[in-house]
């Protein structure tokens, strides 16, 4: 990892992932989840303070070292406990089956190498009756803006961590196993290549109900706060 992904592209997220729009949706989205919380990609921290006293603990998961260090601040002043696990989302997660209430991804699915792999880790830690709570930008319905996507992904990949703007989100989470139960898509302002947002829930079909079990972590890159 080079001085730019590992210092410099952390800091540039974080700056741009506080502008109103997405700290609007941010706001009337993270409130829908509860108790036991599983945030993948939970970068510097930004959805921390949205959480709502439905929301029992949470543990995030990224691989940035950098970008925890910023989470780490913003978990100190946080209401609810914390736990922050250094990791990329495909690892196996140092959780119980079972053990998660909500999963949370925003903006995060489109840097992930290997998303079908991570999801389904996510499903494995989530309970029966639990859901994926998402915010996504991905591929855009339409032709023209599309065919933009395809055009500027391979060199948006270099500058912007893996970032891939043309995945299919909706696509990759049904193709997981989950069941989209609400979905709105829309742009958000800004160039439309990078902008095009997928807001939903997704769920276990029947077929993945098995038994409970307890929230519990191994020791592997643990940080409580």
């Amino acid at each position: 990892m080079g001085f730019y992904a590992r210092f410099v592209l952390p800091r540039i997220i974080d700056v741009a992932m506080r502008n109103k729009d997405t700290t609007r949706l941010r706001a009337e989205w993270i409130p829908k989840a509860t108790g036991n919380v599983l945030e993948v990609g939970i970068g510097s921290g930004l959805n921390l303070p949205y959480y709502s006293r439905e929301v029992t603990q949470i543990f995030g998961v990224d691989p940035s070292p950098e970008l925890l260090k910023l989470a780490r601040a913003r978990a100190s002043a946080a209401t609810h406990r914390v736990e922050l696990i250094t990791q990329s989302a495909e690892q196996p997660l140092p959780l119980e089956s079972c053990s998660i209430d909500t999963a949370v991804m925003t903006w995060t699915l489109c840097s992930i190498p290997n998303p079908s792999r991570a999801l389904e880790e996510i499903k494995r830690v989530l309970k029966p009756d639990g859901r994926l709570v998402f915010m996504e930008h991905g591929r855009a319905p339409g032709d023209q803006v599309a065919r933009w996507q395809d055009r500027l992904t391979p060199i948006w990949k270099r500058i912007a961590g893996g970032c891939d703007l043309n995945r299919r989100i909706e696509a990759v989470i049904q193709g997981a196993g989950f069941r989209i139960a609400e979905l709105k898509t829309f742009y958000l302002p800004g160039p439309r290549p990078m902008t095009f947002t997928y807001q939903g829930f997704g769920e276990i079909g029947s077929e993945d109900n098995v038994h409970e079990g307890n929230p519990a972590m191994t020791n592997r890159n643990r940080e409580q706060f």
